[in-house]
Formats: C-alpha cells, structure tokens, sequence
C-alpha cells in the first residue's frame, strides 16, 4: 500500500493542475531549476506551519507515531530553530525564578548559544569528563549531571549534544534517569541521529529518556537541507506540546519552505516502507568500512554507528591534510580540523562509494606521527551573561592581544558552530592557543 504523504500529495497536484498562479513565489511554478512548480506558499489547502490544522498537521502526525512522540513539529530551519524552540519552552513552563538556568555540556552548538542570549538564559556548564582531542567532544555522564544539579538546584532543565559531531553517543538513559530524580526536564541536541530510532534496538534519545530533542532530518535521512523535527517525549509535561508551535513561531520565518516540508512528508514515506532497512544496513556497511580502515593502521573515534571519524595524527597528517588527500582521490568529506577528519554515510551513498574511500586510505603512505596538542577543553571564568556580553560595546582586536580581556560575542569555527569562547568569559592563554588552532585571529571583547 502507498504510504499516506499528505504534503507532497497536494503539492503534486497542484503543480500538474495548471491553475494560473497569482500568488507567491516570484517564478510562478516556472521551471528555472528544476522544483518551482512544487514551491508554493500558503494558498487555500496548503495549511500553515505554525497553525498547522490540515495537511501539515496530518503530515507531522504521521512522522510523530512513526517516532512515537506525544508530538513532532516540522522546521524548516533546521535544528537550529528547534534548539530554540526547546529553550522558549522550557522557559515558558520550567523555569524556577529569577534569570533561567540550563546545565549544559560545554560542546554545544552556536544555536544553542544564540537561544540563550535572545532568553536570558546563563548556561551552567559541564566539562568532558576526560580527553577529547576536539571540541566537538564532551564526554558527560550521569555522575557528572547529578553533581551540576546537586550545586544548581534552581536549574530549569539539562542540555546535552549527543551524537556530538564526531560520533560519540552520551548515556542519555543513565543522564534521563538522574533528570527524573532531580524533577527537571532533559534536552537533546540529537541533530546528527534522526536515524537512530531505526536501529534494533532503538538509540534514539526520545526511546532513551530525553523529553525533548531536535533531529536534523536532513543530515542522515533524504531530506533537503533546513528539514528537522523537534520531537516531544509522551512521558514530558503537556504544557510542552501545548506551547512548542506558539514558541517555534517566535524565532521563525513566517515564509516556511513548502519545499522543506514536502520532503519531510515524502521522508515519513519512505519511513514506513523499505528505509529502515536500508539505514541497517549501512550502519553495518560503515562499521565494515571503518574495520577495513583500521586495519591499515589508522585511527578511528565514536560508537555512532553512521558516522566514520578519522584521527590521522597518528599516521603523520594533520585533519585538513587528509581531507585535501581525500579530494584528490574523488571524496569530499562532512568536516575537518587539524586532529580528526568526519565522513557521513547515508542509505543513499553507493557500494562504489564505500570501496573508494577504503582504497584512498589503504594507499595514502604513512609519515612520522603527529602529537596530539589539544586534549581537554580548559575552563574559563565567566564575568557576564551572554545577554549582557553580547549587547555591550565592544571592538574586534586580534586574538593574541586578547588576553585577560572580557569575550563580547562567541568565537567560532564554521562548522562545527561550537563556540570555542562564549560571551562574557575571559580569555586565557590555553583558549587563544585553541582560536589559533582553528585559524581564528580575531576576536570580539567588551570595550
């Protein structure tokens, strides 16, 4: 039987109906690039987002009981907005008073950043419990949890990024049940694992625990760029599905992309037919593929089961060197820095694909190892808000007069958008070492 996808139905339609388009977008259904026709704007039948009572409402239901979720929102604006959303709802309906209070583990993604400073919310933050070689790493565990909420009573909630952006997974079931005990509500940046929920058995946050969390649909699922769900727990408080459409227009676009949101209908197709499969079997093509890469010596990171991570240290190149030998051999890979190179598989990717990357890596040739220089992301001191930081005077100044100075807005690579130096901490000789690292030679301080 044909899955139900009630969004890319209409649009289907509509765009062979030939009715004369008076409306929005500018090309009229006229092809230029090749999806005009199926690109609309809010007509008669089309539904609205944030509003949603018609095909768009039975399209997110659809994808919430594939899920099983008390409720899935669609974004248009990637996760970015659902990591948003997740704050204004917490702050509508968790906070304790006074200025809100969010644990978060220190790896957390710019959006995350900018969700604070436009809330007011200050971040408590949890450092890795042991080295990481990047930034994108931060290994929390419940342990680590339960003493931040221990010192920080009047905490609204805990935010934790997991899978983070080089495939390590956090114990989100053993995090979920130390939330429980303390009464607050878990938050999981899941924006590299919308697949996760396919797995047998299910490592999906919701499945784990977590009582919100964001999933980039597009970056593991066929999905275009901008698609994320912003999934509800069944066992969260209600008043989190009653205010998550109302808080997710705050920060939104009232021009939501039909083409978005006609791929996250068409997605839940093909969830309910053979793409469950498909995702098990490249989690165990990539588990093959990264066996077959160590055993030509090289070095491998994270239990994400669809993500292959390279630390190629150890063989004597630096990340975005082996990521240019990567493009000479016909790869281009998700990210690099200088300690870790990050390949991002999909169902989508062919058997050609696998066998070429295996082979580039059995004949790249082996130099004098390279010392790791960063292991643990150090401490800094905070002596303002974000809020505070942000909308202070300030001037851009070059990193290396920088310190002791007062950071104004985060200092950041792009990608992975994971703030090296948050507003309002200071800076220290170990965190400019890092900025150079990243090729960030100037900063932003409170005049």
């Amino acid at each position: 039987m044909k899955p139900h996808t009630p969004i890319n139905d209409f649009l289907q339609n509509y765009a062979r109906s030939g009715i004369s388009r008076f409306h929005m977008p500018g090309h009229k259904g006229v092809s230029l690039h090749g999806l005009e026709p199926l690109d609309i704007t809010e007509i008669k039948g089309a539904d609205y987002l944030y509003e949603a009572d018609g095909i768009i409402a039975q399209s997110e239901a659809i994808t919430s009981s594939i899920f099983e979720t008390a409720r899935t929102l669609y974004s248009t604006e990637g996760s970015s907005l659902s990591i948003k959303t997740m704050l204004a709802i917490v702050m509508r309906c968790g906070r304790k008073g006074g200025r809100t209070k969010i644990i978060a583990a220190r790896n957390a993604h710019k959006a995350f950043i900018n969700g604070c400073i436009l809330l007011d919310i200050q971040p408590v933050w949890i450092y890795s419990a042991s080295p990481t070689g990047s930034v994108c790493g931060c290994h929390v565990t419940a342990e680590n949890v339960k003493a931040a909420l221990e010192s920080n009573p009047d905490a609204a909630a805990v935010y934790i990024t997991s899978p983070d952006y080089l495939g390590n997974l956090a114990d989100i079931g053993g995090i979920s049940a130390v939330c429980k005990a303390f009464g607050v509500p878990l938050l999981v940046d899941n924006a590299h694992g919308a697949y996760l929920k396919f797995l047998s058995p299910s490592l999906h946050p919701i499945d784990l625990g977590a009582d919100m969390c964001c999933d980039s649909a597009h970056k593991t699922l066929p999905v275009y760029t901008g698609g994320s769900y912003l999934h509800i727990s069944k066992s969260a408080p209600t008043e989190f599905s009653q205010w998550a459409k109302a808080e997710m227009s705050l920060f939104s676009s009232t021009s939501p992309s039909y083409l978005i949101m006609g791929s996250l209908d068409k997605c839940a197709g093909e969830l309910q037919t053979g793409l469950p499969d498909s995702i098990r079997s490249c989690c165990q093509r990539t588990r093959q593929a990264a066996e077959t890469i160590r055993s030509y010596g090289w070095e491998t990171a994270g239990e994400e089961p669809m993500k292959l991570t390279v630390i190629p240290n150890s063989r004597g190149y630096r990340g975005e060197q082996l990521a240019d030998i990567m493009r000479t051999h016909g790869i281009e890979c998700e990210y690099s820095d200088y300690s870790s190179v990050v390949f991002m598989p999909s169902p989508y990717n062919s058997e050609e694909d696998f066998i070429r990357l295996e082979k580039a890596f059995k004949e790249i040739p082996k130099k004098p190892p390279i010392p790791t220089e960063f292991e643990m992301f150090p401490r800094t001191n905070s002596v303002m808000s974000l809020r505070e930081a942000y909308f202070a005077p300030c001037e851009e100044i070059p990193t290396e007069q920088a310190l002791g100075r007062i950071c104004a807005r985060s200092a950041l690579s792009c990608q992975p958008s994971i703030p090296l130096i948050t507003g309002g901490e200071i800076f220290t000789p170990d965190i400019i070492k890092i900025l150079k690292n990243y090729s960030i030679f100037t900063v932003s301080v409170v005049k």
